[in-house]
């Protein structure tokens, strides 16, 4: 299984996921570096948002990039006329690509959903130049506020959920260390990281709610199987959650952090 990402469409995608991915592109270029020229890969693309950056640098030559989820790649291909990406379906764990051909490496929030991610980073180390960087993010489990809202509001509440949209525990290496041991043995030097934050606002309540519902993954399958009264109750209490005392609607912002790592070839 090359992905434990269950992808439900690119315009989910980009409710529940894809406009963070857009912030964060750009602190993340910022740390992990660009190079003055040639060649760069964007391995888990997703719908663009690392790609659409890296195009903002007009002295790249090619950008590559590359995602296992079909509708991912169709959407990247809609949003961009730019002749210098090269949009494909393919897996990060086996890139489609001749060893010693790129001048950097990304992977924006993958890692931690790939089969295996020790054989993902192998393969960006393997394409890369001699003196190339490695760049990759994942979210910090306890960095994420809005979601650990969610998850435990629906976890108090629907303890079977575990499991059924709702993870029962935290993802590889969303904790401190983990990303940067995984670049060490993949032998890479000169490694770096850092902590990224940025704010993940909500215009509302259903801004908040229904993204994550009905965004990616398994949660909508068990949240419909539900009776009505059972849904109605999560539903209250998450707008309660929500709301935090407040009596009126409106919109909240949640820190999130990510961590990243860069390494050289």
């Amino acid at each position: 299984m090359p992905s434990t990402f269950v992808a439900k469409g690119a315009e989910a995608y980009e409710a529940s996921m894809g406009r963070w991915s857009r912030r964060l592109a750009a602190p993340f270029l910022d740390f992990a570096g660009v190079p003055s020229g040639g060649r760069v890969l964007d391995a888990g693309c997703g719908t663009g948002s690392l790609t659409l950056a890296l195009c903002a640098h007009p002295e790249l030559k090619v950008v590559e990039a590359l995602d296992f989820e079909e509708n991912f790649v169709a959407a990247l291909r809609s949003r961009t006329d730019d002749a210098r990406i090269r949009v494909q379906q393919g897996d990060v764990c086996a890139l489609p690509f001749e060893s010693q051909t790129f001048d950097a490496a990304y992977s924006l929030l993958v890692l931690h959903f790939v089969s295996d991610a020790h054989k993902a980073a192998r393969e960006m180390r393997r394409v890369l130049r001699p003196g190339a960087a490695a760049a990759a993010a994942v979210w910090f489990y306890e960095g994420m506020p809005s979601w650990r809202l969610f998850w435990d509001t629906i976890l108090a509440l629907e303890p079977e959920a575990a499991g059924n949209g709702v993870p029962s525990g935290r993802r590889p290496l969303t904790a401190e260390g983990e990303l940067r041991e995984l670049f060490e043995t993949t032998c890479l030097k000169d490694i770096a990281e850092t902590t990224l934050t940025i704010t993940m606002d909500y215009a509302n309540f259903e801004d908040f709610w229904l993204p994550k519902v009905y965004g990616q993954g398994t949660f909508a399958a068990f949240f419909d199987g539900l009776p009505e009264p059972r849904r109605d109750l999560l539903r209250d209490a998450m707008r309660a959650a929500y709301l935090a005392g407040e009596r009126e609607d409106g919109p909240r912002g949640f820190k999130s952090v990510a961590f990243a790592v860069r390494g050289t070839a």
